[in-house]
This record gives C-alpha cells, sequence and structure tokens, in this order.
C-alpha cells in the first residue's frame, strides 16, 4: 500500500497514532495535517499522515506548543527537500 493512500477513518488514525479523536479535527483545523475527504466529508487518512501525527505527539510530549509544533514541522520537510535537492545534483555529478 502506498504511504500517502488514505485509507484509515479518523477513529482508526487515533488509535494509531495514541491520539484523541478530537486532536486531530485541531491539528486539521491548525494545518499541521490534511487528512483527505470522501464525497461524503469523511475525513480519511493515510500512513504518511498518521507518521505525522505521531510526530506531533512527540513534539507536544517534548514541551513544544502548537506554533512550534508547527514550525519544526516545516523545517522537518524543508531539510527532507533539500536533501532530495543535494541527491538530485550528486547524482547528475556522477555521484
Amino acid at each position: 500500500m502506498e504511504r500517502t493512500r488514505a485509507v484509515f477513518a479518523i477513529s482508526v488514525a487515533a488509535e494509531m497514532s495514541s491520539l484523541q479523536i478530537q486532536n486531530l479535527r485541531v491539528y486539521e483545523r491548525r494545518g499541521l495535517v490534511t487528512p483527505a475527504r470522501t464525497a461524503g466529508g469523511t475525513r480519511l487518512y493515510s500512513d504518511e499522515d498518521v507518521a505525522v501525527l505521531r510526530r506531533i505527539r512527540e513534539l507536544l510530549a517534548e514541551g513544544l506548543n502548537l506554533a512550534g509544533v508547527a514550525r519544526v514541522l516545516e523545517l522537518e520537510a524543508e531539510v527532507a527537500g533539500l536533501r532530495e535537492e543535494v541527491r538530485a545534483l550528486n547524482a547528475r555529478r556522477g555521484r
């Protein structure tokens, strides 16, 4: 299964990430996670979404507030993108 394929209902995603359903709704409102939606509006989460939820839980446990969590997630995504750019550049240079 693809990591980005949204297949988990909110209750399953909450259980998989050890979070409360209402917290997942808050994180969505804050833009920390963006689950897919069915035509009827039901949230569906992917493996990747669940990984983000687990990371949010870890960062909150470390004492960050939601604004701090958002910034860390943003920076982690930026670092991952830059690492991919470096890999691509090195591959073009024959490294």
